[in-house]
């Protein structure tokens, strides 16, 4: 990790001299990854393996074209059908909220991009698993663009309609959620492991909480991390139609 006193100036240096980077807005996009990353380690929102996760993962390979010189702000970004890239720190929060640990097969519900699940996936390692369902064709073949072009092999994208599961995969040890549900799906639930994890937003179609849920033989045990918005889901265990048409 480069410190971040080192000036711009010497950071071009440095890089250019190893032929790192083209220009100096590769340099800008470093710093803003670098200071997201001492932001969320002194905020104790992420720890080590997430860190180096996201230190591994280039967000720039997931967002537009366009868009690339923006991709380590901390805002959403639009990405295709209306659809958003969640903003780096509301993503930090979530994936650490999963403990994930190496070896943990995870279920995300919304694939988007593709970049929380290669985030996921850089965390729990080859010998782990994400299975992650989109329901919009457009997204699916871009998130598997961007996994292909960023190098991670252990997330498979599934065009399918993620409100109701994967049972053929089932059950897993950490299940994600990454559109607003006007309730945590049964079928969600019932596809956790005990003493799993599920982390979603949950409320109506305008605001949510962001909720983990943990899997115990008794039943589960809810906490709020904090209010959120989130785009709805849609599919069976959605939002409904008439809801959507309002949003």
């Amino acid at each position: 990790m480069i410190p971040l006193r080192l000036s711009l100036s010497r950071i071009l240096l440095l890089h250019r001299s190893k032929g790192k980077f083209k220009n100096n807005k590769s340099i800008l996009c470093l710093m803003q990854k670098e200071k997201l990353a001492q932001f969320w380690k002194d905020a104790g929102i992420a720890d080590g393996k997430l860190i180096k996760a996201f230190g591994r993962v280039p967000r720039e390979e997931f967002v537009l074209d366009e868009l690339k010189e923006e991709a380590y702000t901390d805002l959403p970004l639009p990405i295709l059908r209306g659809k958003t890239i969640s903003q780096p720190t509301t993503i930090a929060i979530m994936t650490q909220a999963l403990e994930l640990k190496e070896g943990h097969k995870v279920l995300e519900i919304g694939t988007g991009s593709g970049y929380q699940a290669a985030l996921i996936g850089a965390v729990v390692g080859s010998s782990g698993k994400v299975m992650s369902l989109e329901v919009v064709p457009e997204l699916v073949a871009f998130a598997r663009k961007n996994l292909r072009k960023a190098g991670i092999s252990n997330v498979e994208v599934i065009e399918e309609d993620g409100s109701q599961g994967y049972a053929k995969e089932a059950p897993y040890d950490r299940i994600i959620a990454t559109a607003a549900c006007p309730k945590v799906p049964d079928a969600l639930l019932g596809q956790l492991k005990d003493g799993g994890i599920l982390v979603a937003p949950v409320g109506d179609i305008y605001s949510q909480e962001v909720l983990r849920i943990r899997r115990t033989r008794e039943g589960t045990i809810s906490e709020s991390l904090g209010e959120f918005r989130f785009l709805p889901m849609v599919g069976k265990h959605g939002f409904k139609e008439e809801e959507l048409e309002q949003f």
